[in-house]
């Protein structure tokens, strides 16, 4: 008999590549080729072979069975993914886990071919995303964003010391092409992940290489073009793979250019959101005044561009230790502010220029996996990471020559170790403990530029003038040290009962040397802060297709120096700093409920919640050295700051379902609803989205897949908005003459479709048409209109 045999696809006939073949008691393995093919000859006759592949069902046979050297797997598509990764850093079921959870695999996200992460992060059910400017995408979880939304990327915090309340753009600079599977929990995560974690947890897992017994070379590549912008997207990884090394490369460029809105008006407001005129000024062109813009429907000044860069390498030490090294780099041009771009004065453009220099991420870290097998640790994740941040606000206002730089640079260490060791040979019973250790190096370094101009071009330079820094210019640090533990325990075959308890103490310390514009009563500041957080899940599964979770939990946020010690201006507010601030914290209850279908390959599923914020930060007008306004950049303004308020509340759920409906169907629908409101001042809390949801149906045979889905968005009523904040753009939703009021954000749904064709074993062809009918919409409180109708064509190429 031959011993080399040819893995393939059921439906497709395709050969599958990295297919892990494995012995009964897993003492022996392989895995297979680019070709499918795999070397069978290190088993016994009379084995079982297991075979295993992320994207296929997983299939057992004898070795002796196996006929022409042949086995054909089928594709997991209508599997529920039941391994998840991020609840407890470490494997664990679906079964076992009491939070509400999703995940978006690989297969998920080319399907949908997202522009960038925060487009992805869009298609996950209880995920809202707000854009600013398209070269952004703040993701709203539980009516919480921004810095009470934690990002990770590859086990390393994102959020950092200057990470603002509000709206973010960070969560693009992971490229979604580069990623193998993004994994979000819901609600208050605090004891495995500390501080910020409030409205949940965004997780990105980015592509790994794997180890080859043969000398391997396994390439990829990504190219798109979508209509509504003119975007164009290229990526190309490589995989090199031996028995003692494995490296996974890859870069991607994307091109967007000025974003199309959608010109169905169902919602009645004929000029909501056109843009009639704009800045042309860049930062070699002058311009005094703006200029008329020919087509109103096109977003001028929203294209930028980005590059992302991946390198790793996966080194096994010795058999128990493993070696990971990763280095991240992401880098944008430009990214004009779209919002303050159109912001109008006395019903004038504003700004000449309003623009993000520059958008630089860097992530250098090493991951020591340990596998001892000993009493006080089965297995263990020794994190060591370094980012650099670099961001930075240009600006120039109509009428002026001043052009104002605000630079700002963190440097980010971090230490993290997650250890877990089962108690008893069945592990039921599961002990996790872990430390993590950060230190963020915060410099803010402002400069002013007057221009000197011939006609309409800039020269160069004619003189300086004095910035007020956005943070402390005389340099700040933010640290924090954490210690947990967290148990996990089967307490009979229908119950789990998941506990954990966690120690963090943080330290911001900043220093102000120029007070030209302000004095604050101390210059110099010194916060310690302290908190102990701790969650209680209960899984009970009374019968097989039956589970119950409920969730008590708690978490908490640390003010970092955004909250304490920005200064800046928008609509007339200039935020000052607040050096009394003190952290926020939250308690949470939720109950879900999870029933099953068809052998567990369909699911209808529902969470609701009731979190309580107390000591919460908000934004009110503020007084400072007994002033309530101040001269800042020639124009008098409101002090605004950061104080801690009492109490609130957030509530709401999401109903989910997910799963087959017939061998070539499946389906996925979600909706969710949120509402938020503060006990002391019984107004609406900022960032919380009005009802949003999804229904999907999808087909798949043999080399053709593909999708049709309906996106709805209920309004968002006056009533319910934040407007003392100012945070919701109450003030950009339709102006209703007749009452002299706001309208709020208009009801919107959209129509799309997704169809992808294997065309060979190495090229998928996709075709995708978002937003069908053009209606024209903006996502709740965002400044920028959503895309109209789009046209994309993605080609994959694996090879």
């Amino acid at each position: 008999m031959a011993q080399t045999i040819t893995i393939l696809d059921k439906d497709t006939n395709f050969p599958i590549a990295n297919v892990a073949v494995f012995n009964e008691d897993k003492t022996k393995g392989k895995v297979s080729d680019k070709n499918g093919q795999v070397d069978l000859s290190a088993f016994n006759f009379n084995d079982i072979l297991s075979f295993s592949h992320v994207g296929f069902i997983e299939f057992e046979v004898l070795k002796r069975q196996i006929i022409d050297n042949k086995v054909f797997l089928r594709s997991s598509s209508h599997q529920l993914a039941e391994v998840f990764l991020s609840s407890s850093k470490s494997q664990e079921t679906r079964n076992r886990i009491a939070e509400q959870i999703d995940v978006f695999s690989i297969k998920d996200i080319q399907k949908v071919s997202p522009q960038t992460s925060a487009d992805m992060l869009a298609e996950m059910p209880g995920i809202k995303v707000q854009k600013s400017q398209f070269g952004g995408g703040s993701p709203v979880l539980r009516g919480m964003e921004s810095n009470r939304v934690l990002l990770v990327v590859d086990g390393v915090r994102m959020n950092n010391a200057i990470y603002r309340k509000g709206h973010l753009q960070n969560s693009i600079t992971v490229s979604p092409n580069m990623l193998d599977r993004t994994e979000v929990i819901f609600g208050p995560s605090s004891v495995i992940y500390g501080s910020d974690a409030l409205g949940g947890v965004i997780h990105y897992y980015t592509r790994k290489p794997t180890l080859s017994n043969k000398p391997s070379v396994n390439a990829s590549g990504l190219a798109r073009y979508s209509s509504v912008n003119n975007e164009i997207t290229a990526q190309a990884g490589v995989e090199l793979s031996f028995k003692k090394i494995a490296s996974y490369t890859s870069i991607s460029h994307s091109k967007f250019g000025d974003l199309m809105m959608g010109k169905s008006r169902n919602h009645g407001f004929d000029d909501w959101g056109k843009v009639f005129e704009y800045s042309n000024n860049s930062d070699t062109y002058y311009g005094e005044s703006p200029v008329v813009n020919s087509n109103p429907n096109l977003q001028k000044n929203t294209g930028f561009n980005q590059t992302d860069f991946l390198q790793k390498f996966f080194i096994p030490l010795t058999e128990t230790t493993k070696l990971n090294v990763n280095m991240q780099y992401s880098i944008s041009s430009d990214i004009p502010r779209f919002d303050r771009l159109t912001e109008r004065k006395d019903g004038e453009l504003r700004y000449a220029e309003w623009y993000y220099g520059p958008q630089k991420r860097f992530l250098l870290s090493t991951q020591l996996e340990l596998n001892p097998n000993k009493k006080w640790m089965n297995h263990g994740l020794i994190t060591l990471a370094y980012q650099d941040i670099s961001e930075s606000r240009i600006n120039r206002k109509f009428g002026s020559l001043n052009r104002s730089y605000k630079k700002e640079n963190v440097d980010i260490f971090s230490l993290n170790a997650d250890f877990s060791v089962p108690l008893t040979k069945s592990k039921d019973r599961i002990l996790s403990y872990g430390m993590e250790f950060t230190h963020n190096d915060v410099g803010s370094n402002p400069e002013g530029k007057t221009l000197a101009v011939n006609g309409n071009t800039i020269t160069g330079y004619s003189g300086t003038f004095a910035v007020q820094s956005r943070y402390a210019d005389g340099g700040s640090t933010y640290s924090t040290a954490a210690t947990y533990v967290n148990y996990r325990q089967d307490i009979s075959k229908t119950s789990t009962l998941n506990s954990g308890i966690r120690f963090t103490y943080t330290n911001l310390a900043a220093t102000w040397l120029d007070d030209t514009f302000f004095t604050l009563p101390d210059s110099d500041i010194n916060i310690d802060n302290s908190a102990v957080t701790a969650t209680l899940g209960y899984v009970f599964k009374p019968f097989t297709n039956w589970q119950f979770n409920g969730v008590l939990s708690s978490g908490f946020r640390s003010p970092n120096l955004d909250d304490t010690g920005k200064v800046r201006e928008k609509s007339g507010d200039v935020t000052v700093p607040n050096i009394n601030l003190k952290p926020e914290y939250a308690y949470n209850a939720e109950l879900g409920i999870l029933k099953y279908f068809n052998e567990k390959k369909f699911y209808v599923g529902a969470t609701m919640y009731y979190t309580l914020l107390d000591n919460y930060i908000t934004r009110v007008a503020f007084e400072l050295n007994g002033n309530t306004t101040m001269i800042y950049e020639g124009e008098e303004a409101n002090i605004v700051a950061n104080v801690n308020k009492d109490q609130a509340y957030i509530y709401g759920g999401t109903f989910d379902i997910k799963g087959t409906i017939s061998e070539y169907f499946s389906t996925r629908a979600s909706v969710t609803y949120t509402k938020g409101k503060a006990y002391d001042t019984k107004e609406p809390l900022s960032s919380i989205p009005p009802l949003f949801g999804k229904i999907e149906l999808s087909h798949e045979k043999g080399r053709f897949t593909s999708s049709i889905d309906f996106k709805f968005n209920g309004r968002k009523r006056p009533e319910d908005y934040n407007i003392s904040e100012d945070i919701d753009r109450y003030e950009e939703t339709p102006y209703i003459p007749e009452s002299d009021s706001y309208y709020g954000t208009p009801a919107w749904s959209t129509l799309n479709i997704n169809t992808k064709y294997r065309l060979t074993k190495n090229f998928d062809l996709m075709v995708a048409v978002d937003n069908i009918f053009d209606i024209h919409y903006k996502e709740f409180a965002s400044g920028i209109s959503a895309p109209g109708r789009n046209f994309s064509f993605t080609l994959l190429g694996n090879f």
